[in-house]
This record gives C-alpha cells, structure tokens and sequence, in this order.
C-alpha cells in the first residue's frame, strides 16, 4: 500500500463488511470528499478486484486523498472473535485496526460485526491508561439538541467502576462533538428516589457523587426524561444501552413510515403534506439515524466508530466527519488525567504502615 507523503493522519475505512456492500462505502467516501474539503487522507482497505473498478468508476483512483490496501477476506456477522482473529487475519476489518495499530492511520471505521470490532479493537489498540472497558457512545437527537448515550453495547456486563469511566469518557465527547463546556450527566434508572435501581446502578450513583469536578452529574434519569432537555449524556450499561439505541432507531423509523402512510390516506392529506411539507423534511433530517454516522468506541488508543451494518452512504459520509474530528483533536491525555484522578478516588493507595 503506498503511503501517500508518509501522512498517518488517514482513516481506514472497511469497506466490506456492511449489509449495503462495498459500492456504498465508495459512494459515500466521493460524497464525503466534497462534503468535507478538510477530509484527512483515506485508506479504503478491501478486496482490490472488487474495489479498483468502484474507485475508477468514482473517479477515485488517482484521488491526492485517498489509497487502497488489499485485504481479501470479510468477517461475517456469524463469524466468532477467537476463530476470526486467528483465521481472518487478512480480512478488511482486522487490517483496518492493524493499520492504526502500526501507525499508518489514526481511525477505523467500520459497518461490520460488532463484537469482533469491539474484541479486536481492545486487544490490538488497548485501552487508554487506567480504563478497564471500552464504551460505544452514539449521538442521539433529543428536545433541544443532542445527547451521549454510553454505553450502548461495548461492556453488557459492567461494573460500577465502568459506569463510572464511562460518565468521564462521554463528558469529553459532549465537549468535543456537542461543543457543551460543562456536560450534565445522568445515570439512567427505573426511577430518580435514592435507592431506586438494581445494585449496579445504586452503587454507581454513590460512585458517581464522589466524582467532584470531574464530570458534572444531576443524578438518575427516568426513561421518559431521555428524549428531554435533562442530560447531555447519558450513562448506563452496554445492555440497556443497545436496547435504548435500538429502540430509538425502530421508532424513528415506525414513526417516519406511520406518517408518510397517514399522509398519503386521502387526497386532503395529501395536499396538506404538500403544504408541510418543509417541516416533515426537516423532521426526518433530525430524527434519522444516518445523520449521526457512527458511535465512537471510547477509551481505546486509537479511534474506531462503529456504523451500522446496514449503514447507506450518507451514515459512512458522516463517519468519516467525525473520524476527521477525532484525529484533529487529540484529547487521549486529558482523558487519562481524569481517569487517574477516579482511580485514586475509588482505589486510594494503601497506607504505609510504621511498624518496624
């Protein structure tokens, strides 16, 4: 792979491991080249028999911008983290993260299988010091703005000391992506009243308090307050988090088709959609999921998002925004001073004993 002017300020981009197929990701990659004139380099790493023809029908191929690195192989979603690890080391996915990991790129984007991203990204990049656990942190449209919803699906096991990691992760992503200087943070419960929540959420409510300045927390949230102006992010569970992030998706989704339908039920409807019309526009624009490109896998030395499988070209556009942000503000070594401080919070240094 040629390497153009030695720049390891690039993206690499997996192009084979969505739902859409790779001429969606080359479609999205011209897009974003446009769309964003301060695009930093990118490397679109995948079957080269399948993607010289796509970049020269794009009119890619000799683009200043963009380099192809052969890998062969597709890890599948049926595919398991230990068999394609040793088996598919030359598949799109892996390559991508041994690109960053070798220094000849700085973020990972991928639509492909998320646990295998999420093992892989952990194990080839590592977490930042003093992080146990890696956190996917979607932007989610609320009342008024946009919210940080982490974890939703990296860590379905968590420990309060994750939770707690997490809240100090997704404040320094609201202050990157939302431009929010003092991020709220809520931990999300079946209830706001002290006590309750199951034994990982009161635990981590305590842990939470004990923060100070490092993030500004508010206290529990009730699911009905999520899509308000409450919290800027929102901090829970790898397992209530996919099922809040899903559940989101489905709606907007249930909703947009629900309203075409009823629109388009008579003629006097349908003329009252035509007079709406700008404000339906701009409705689906807010809510889409595609808006938001991928969620970040916070916590690594390295930056990887997280597309969906079946993420169009306007979501892998996006992504590549956003991986273009992270590689331009480098925040890995504040990140650490604030998990260090927690640390010796929660894991105070033993006292040295005077005995003699």
């Amino acid at each position: 792979m040629e390497n153009l002017n030695g720049d390891t300020r690039r993206i690499a981009l997996d192009a084979m491991g969505g739902d859409m197929g790779p001429t969606e990701v080359v479609e999205a990659l011209r897009l974003a080249l446009v769309e964003f004139p301060d695009l930093c380099p990118v490397t679109i790493v995948g079957d080269q028999a399948v993607l010289n023809p796509l970049l020269q029908q794009a009119q890619l191929e000799n683009h200043p911008k963009v380099s192809l690195l052969h890998a062969p192989s597709v890890i599948t979603m049926e595919d398991e983290v230990m068999t394609a690890m040793k088996r598919k080391r030359d598949s799109s996915m892996l390559q991508a993260i041994q690109l960053v990991k070798e220094g000849g790129a700085r973020a990972v984007i991928s639509s492909g299988n998320t646990k295998i991203l999420v093992s892989a990204g952990t194990l080839k990049l590592r977490t930042l010091a003093g992080i146990e656990r890696p956190a996917l942190a979607p932007v989610i449209p609320r009342d008024n703005g946009h919210f940080i919803l982490i974890d939703a699906g990296a860590n379905p096991d968590a420990r309060p000391i994750h939770l707690a990691h997490n809240a100090i992760l997704g404040s320094h992503y609201a202050r990157m992506e939302l431009g929010i200087k003092k991020p709220r943070v809520g931990l999300l419960t079946i209830g706001t009243e002290e006590g309750k929540g199951n034994a990982l959420i009161n635990d981590t409510h305590e842990s939470l308090k004990q923060l100070g300045d490092l993030v500004h927390y508010v206290g529990p949230l009730e699911g009905f307050q999520v899509f308000f102006d409450h919290v800027d992010v929102i901090v829970c569970d790898g397992f209530t988090g996919n099922i809040c992030l899903k559940s989101w998706e489905s709606l907007s989704k249930f909703f947009r088709n629900e309203l075409k339908s009823q629109m388009l039920a008579s003629p006097w409807r349908r003329l009252g959609g035509l007079l709406a019309r700008g404000a339906f526009t701009g409705l689906r624009r807010r809510i889409q999921p595609e808006r938001y490109g991928g969620a970040p896998l916070l916590g690594l030395n390295g930056t990887v998002l997280k597309t969906h499988g079946s993420a169009n070209r306007f979501a892998f556009m996006n992504a590549m925004g956003d991986a273009s942000e992270f590689i331009r503000v480098d925040r890995n070594s504040r990140i650490e001073a604030d998990i260090q401080r927690a640390n010796k919070i929660f894991r105070p240094d033993p006292v040295e004993s005077d005995d003699f």
